[in-house]
This record gives C-alpha cells, structure tokens and sequence, in this order.
C-alpha cells in the first residue's frame, strides 16, 4: 500500500510513501506522519491511500506514524482543503497551521502529589506521633488544619524537606489519604475576576436574540451581521444566544480579534458559564496549548473564546461562531502562510458544521456591510446604547490653527484636551487617550541635509525610544543602542526629533499632571498577556486615571468612569496610498469615540487632526456611519475596488531592485488565459518597498464580480500561471499570492 503525503514545505506536490506493513492498521487519512526527503525526516500528513503507485523510481516508506487515529473530524479537513484551495497553499503548510505538530492527542498533563486528611479519633496515636515522629507531626498537623481541601504535597516543603516521604509514612499510619491530580496549568490570569451582571434587556436586544434564536433552532447554516453601535450591549446578546446553543447541547467559538479584549469578555463569560470556557491564544505556552487542545478535543469545554486561531480548535457539534469587531484587520493572518482571514474562514467552517455565525460590529466592515444590504447576510441592528448611556459629545481641534495661536511648530497635546483632561481628574473620572504610534518619535531629521535616519534593511524611518534609549525599526525589528548626535552624512549636530509615539503623550502627560496615575499600553508595556490583564483590572477598578494605547484599547472594552476619550492625531495613516485607508481611520476614530461615556455619566471625545476638513475626519465626528459607507461605496464602485471585485496581490521579493523589477515584468508579460472582467495593474514598487534587505513590487489582480460572481475564475487564472506553470518562480526572487488582501502597503 502507499500513501500521498502532504509536506509543510512550499510546494503544492504531494509525495508517494510506502506503508509499512506494521502500519497498515493505523494509516489513514488525515494522520500525521514522518517521512524521509532527502537526507532530512520531515513532517506531513497523508491525503490519500492507494494499493498501487504509478511512480517508477525508488520509493522510500513512512518512518513514523504519530496519530493512531485521524486527529481531525471530517468537517475541519474539508476546510483545511477549502483554505489550501481558496488561499493558495499547499495543503500540508494548511494543515501545520491548523493542527501544530508539537500538539498531541496523547498528551497528558503532569499529575502532582496531594494529600487529605483522616478523620480518627486515636489520640494515643496522635500523642504517640507528637513525641517519638515531630516531622510527620508537623506535617499531619498542617495538612489536618487545611482540610476539608486536600494539601498539595509540593506546598509541604516549607515544613519539611521531603514531604512525599513523610506523606507516605502518614497514609501507612491511615491518618491521610494520598492521591494524584492533574496540575492545572490552564491560566486563570488572562481574564478579569468574574463579572455577574443583571441584565434586563431592551426592545432592540430581544429582537436581535430573538432573531438569531430563531435561527438557531432551524439546525442549519445561517449568516447574520450584527451592527450595533458602541455600548449597545453585544456582549450581554452574545451570553444569552450561547445559552440557547448549551441547552441544543451544542457548542461555541467566540472570536476577538486581540488578547487585550479577551480579560474582560472572558470574565464575564466565566460568571455564566463556570467550568464551560477556555481561552485560545498566542500567549499560552506550548504545554499549556497541547492540556488545552486535548480538553477542547474530549469535550471538557463547551465554550472557545480566542484570536483568530481559535476557529480551528476541535470543538465538536459546532452551533454558533461569533466574530467580535469583524472589521478588524487583525483577523487576517499575513505570516506565515496559510495567508488567511479568520472571518472568512469561520463562515466557511459555520457552513460545513451547519452552525449559525454571527458577525458583530459598530462599524462593520465594507464587504460584510454590503453583504447584508444585498441579503447575503440576515441584517440586524442594534441602533441605540444600553441603558442610561448616551453618546459622547465629539469636538475637533484643527492642529494647524492651534500651532498657528501657540507659535509652536507642531502641538502634541492641544490646550482644549488639557484643560478637558484637567476637569475630568478633579471630579474622578477617568480618560482614555489614542495614538497609533508607539515610541517616543517617529522620526530623526537633519535640519541642515534634510537626511532622516533611516533603517539599514529596510526603506523606513527608525523610531526613537526614549525609556530604553534605542532607534527601532518597526517593521524589520532592527535596534540601534543610544541616540543620534549627530547626521551620519553631513556630520550636523542640529537634528530634530519629529513625529509623536505614545511614550512622547505619556512624558508631557506625566511633566503636565504629576499627581495623576497615568499608564500606557502599546506593544513595548504588555508584552505578556498577564501584564495586560493586570493594567486593564487596575484601570477598570480606577487606579489609574489616564489610559494612553495604540489601537488595543480602542476597541471592545467597556470601561463606566471613562467620560474623556482624546484622540491625538486622527490623521495617521490617513493619505496612505491604500483604497482601504479612509475605512480604517474612520473606524479608528469610531471605535475610540465609542469608549466615552458608557455608563451613567456623559462622555466627551476630542478629535486632533490636522485636516479638519477631510470628509473621513467629518463624517467619524458626527459619528455618521451610514453616510460615510455611502461615499466609501460609491469610490469603490467607480473604482471597481472590493466589494465590487475580487482583488489578490501578487508580490515579488529579491535582494535585487533591478533584477526583481525586469522579472515582475517578465511574469506579467507572460500571464496568459486573460478573460472579460480581469484587469491586471503593475508591477510598481509596494509603498514599503524594502524590508529585510529584499525589494518589493507588486502585481494587482482586479476580478470585476459582474462577471466573476464566486471568484472562480480569478482563482483558474492564478492557479494556471502560479501553480501549474512552474516557469515563473527564477532565481533567488519569491513570488507571495495574498488572496483578498486587506493592505496594498
């Protein structure tokens, strides 16, 4: 017998193996293997079994089979073979990113010593062991003032030095009783204390569960997009459909797109559903993923929450996916390949389980948003706050008249912003500050050459980091220790350091309010999922007056006492040349607008920006959706842009401008099986065109949806000239097929 086995190795062949006769009972479909290639053992999966083999050459046998079993139900290998189609990936590279190969179906968790107490009414044993055996009375006291809860042996340390020894000698004496238990390593300190709420639900909240209820009992595939504007209480609708799920005994998998939302939702989730949940991320240690796996595989959990990951776990007898601030570009996963999007990947996963997904969000994202106007999508909406909450005022500050009235050359903080910030802290309540730059400056200028220190490797300013006195580059994480003094090319020491990066907010906050606790969150402050839970718990129980963050905090999280949201410069990322780039900033400032005033209390937002006028920075002040998408559509539409075309990105890579260039344009003079309705743009430099030492160009792929209504003939037309015509792939240059990109940069 052979076998066709799939290598998470770039390419698309399959590879012919013999089974070994010890093997023929355990080989099948879907089980994880090790195989030689070359002189390396290798890991793969098997796709297919076959009595003969059409190969003429040496063919070598599996060393190893690791699953005596298929470790995936049927439904997660017809989306493992949908995503390696849908996304162009080979299939095993798929598979490595669904199933990790150090994850084990056999794994068992270590187990640890504990020891209960007995009750016995022997007083002369007691006495007996008091005088003539002190060390075992130490401990048999220890453990009998702990009881009724058993005593784990390991905790016995700091009354003896060996406690399992002394432990043994108890339970020979039938005083204790010794036992081993599962060390639990799951972590509980990724989520806030439980939160129990009473909730009575509006009008607009029954009809959205009612709704989504409803559907829930039809027993088969249905998509919803929940739009509900910031504070309406999606959480609270999220908690009582997934009851409706658990009493179908069926499960569920809650998607958000970032760890910093998960402390709270999962919190809250726990007070409902003790026992029933668990978290899936990037932060969980390898033994901690492969005990939390194996508990989600045998059914221990009925509930996933996690990042986009979380839509492959292997819960059985799926009912419901719900995807958290749909919108969020976090969902898409750039590196490594599969280069997939979770929403999409959860819609497909939802039809092949026949389970309901909802997609939720205050500003949904354009595609999802034109779905449900054109029904592809069950539209529902949720058009008011929760409760008392009312939506904040919004003012905004144009920079370029405040510099002009300062004489400052560029104002980092406006004086409307302080003098707001300065109120809300004499009254105790809370603010929330946005920059989407983190560091100090975002750029290093000579004022005499006009030189800006830039990264080696890459075509990008390094960012100045003033807590560690380091340049780094953000996109290639290159570090240079200690500032500049002076230009690398004219020897100038007149430099400025332009550009503001959230530690710039927090010294002049810290210089302006030295008496207020003032706290940031970027990437470089909570590199640990811990950390994050800790600072959010401490900012939610108010001991910390000012909040400052990147785009983490701008979304999901619902704080009560935040009445201030200010946003320090709206224009970031605005003019990028990116058909994307206003949907994104307008959600931005959306979202973070949507923090302020969530409770009782009224909330205000301070929008800086130095274009004032921009229809994007109008449109997200009067916190007017349905006008913007309005404008957005019709852009796209002349444009033909998504969602009126599919779109895929074919990006060449080299160490060679020249080369890589005269290349790019060799593969799309040769692009061939050209129909009505493709338009082929490039190849042009990518906006950041060198990272890592390697250039960047670009070829655009546009399939007008009039005449490619499903993508199918986008896909023929890649899969001609990428996969099966080897041809193109020369030399040291790579060619990385991004299917329904989010980014043109």
């Amino acid at each position: 017998m052979f076998a066709e086995v799939a290598l998470s190795i770039s390419t698309f062949q399959s590879f012919t193996y013999k089974i070994p006769n010890n093997f023929y009972h355990i080989a099948k479909i879907g089980c994880r293997v090790k195989v030689p290639l070359g002189n390396r053992i290798i890991y793969g999966v098997i796709t297919s079994i076959n009595d003969g083999s059409s190969y003429k050459g040496d063919i070598k046998s599996i060393s190893e089979i690791l699953d005596d079993t298929p470790i995936l139900n049927e439904s997660i290998w017809k989306l493992i073979q949908w995503i390696s189609y849908y996304y162009v990936t080979p299939i095993g590279k798929v598979f490595n990113a669904v199933l990790p190969i150090n994850i084990s179906k056999n794994y068992s968790p270590r187990l640890d010593w504990y020891a209960k107490h007995i009750q016995v009414n022997d007083k002369v044993l007691i006495e007996k062991l008091k005088k003539s055996a002190p060390a075992q009375f130490n401990v048999y006291s220890v453990i009998k003032n702990l009881s009724p809860e058993p005593t784990k042996v390991a905790f016995l340390k700091s009354v003896c030095s060996n406690p399992l020894s002394i432990c043994r000698l108890l339970e020979g004496k039938e005083l204790i009783e010794l036992f081993k238990k599962e060390k639990d390593i799951l972590p509980d300190n990724l989520s806030f204390h439980p939160i129990k709420k009473k909730i009575d639900f509006n009008e607009y909240q029954n009809n959205v569960i009612n709704a989504i209820n409803n559907s829930l009992n039809i027993n088969r595939f249905n998509s919803h997009l929940l739009h509900g504007v910031t504070g309406s209480g999606k959480t609270e609708i999220f908690i009582e459909i997934i009851k409706t799920v658990i009493k179908k005994n069926k499960t569920a998998i809650l998607l958000l797109p970032e760890i910093s939302l998960t402390p709270q939702i999962s919190g809250r989730f726990k007070s409902v559903f003790p026992g029933g949940v668990v978290l899936w991320h990037s932060q969980l240690t390898k033994a901690q993923r492969n005990l939390a796996w194996n508990k989600i595989y045998k059914g221990d959990y009925n509930i996933v929450i996690g990042a986009r990951s979380a839509v492959f776990t292997p819960l059985k007898n799926i009912g419901l996916i719900i995807i958290d601030e749909e919108h969020d570009p976090s969902y898409r996963q750039e590196d490594p390949s599969p280069r997939y999007h979770a929403r999409d990947v959860a819609i497909m996963r939802a039809k092949l389980e026949n389970a309901n997904i909802v997609l939720s969000s205050a500003t949904p994202s354009l595609e999802s948003y034109y779905n449900s106007q054109n029904s592809k999508y069950k539209y529902l909406i949720l058009p008011k706050r929760f409760g008392d909450a009312s939506y904040p005022k919004v003012q905004i500050v144009d920079l370029l008249e405040e510099n002009q009235e300062s004489g400052k050359i560029s104002t980092v903080i406006s004086g409307l912003l302080l003098n707001k910030i300065e109120k809300r802290l004499k009254i105790g309540e809370q603010i929330l500050l946005v920059q989407n730059r983190r560091g100090y400056s975002t750029s290093v200028r000579c004022l005499d050459c006009s030189e800006i220190i830039m990264c080696f490797s890459c075509k990008s300013p390094l960012t100045y980091h003033i807590n560690d006195n380091r340049f780094k580059c953000h996109t290639c994480a290159y570090i240079i220790s200690n500032r500049y003094d002076y230009c690398n090319s004219c020897m100038s020491t007149n430099l400025i350091y332009t550009g503001t990066g959230t530690q710039r907010v927090e010294n002049i906050l810290k210089q302006t309010f030295p008496n207020a606790s003032i706290a940031r969150v970027d990437h470089d402050t909570v590199k640990k999922g811990s950390s994050m839970v800790d600072l959010l718990q401490s900012f939610s129980n108010n001991k910390i007056d000012i909040l400052i963050g990147t785009q983490m905090i701008a979304k999901g999280l619902d704080f009560p006492n935040v009445t201030l949201v200010g946003i320090i410069n709206a224009d970031l990322g605005l003019h990028i040349p990116d058909f994307r780039s206003s949907e994104r900033i307008f959600q931005l400032i959306y979202q973070a607008a949507g923090r302020s005033g969530r409770g009782d209390k009224k909330g205000e937002v301070i929008i800086q920006t130095y274009d004032a006028n921009n229809p994007v920075i109008q449109a997200a002040s009067k916190l007017d959706l349905s006008k913007f998408y309005k404008i957005i559509l019709n852009d796209r539409s002349g444009l033909k842009y998504p969602p009126y075309s599919w779109i895929a990105k074919i990006e060449f890579i080299g160490p060679n401008s020249k080369a890589l260039f005269l290349f790019s344009t060799k593969v799309k003079n040769n692009l061939f099986n050209h129909y009505k309705g493709l338009e082929i743009l490039g190849p042009a430099t990518c906006f950041k065109e060198k990272i890592n030492n390697n250039f960047r160009f670009q070829i655009i792929l546009k399939s007008i949806k009039k005449h490619d209504s499903n993508g199918e003939m986008l896909h023929s037309f890649i899969n001609d000239n990428f996969i099966q015509n080897k041809n193109n792939y020369a030399g040291s240059n790579k060619i990385r097929i991004h299917i329904d990109p989010l980014s043109m940069i």
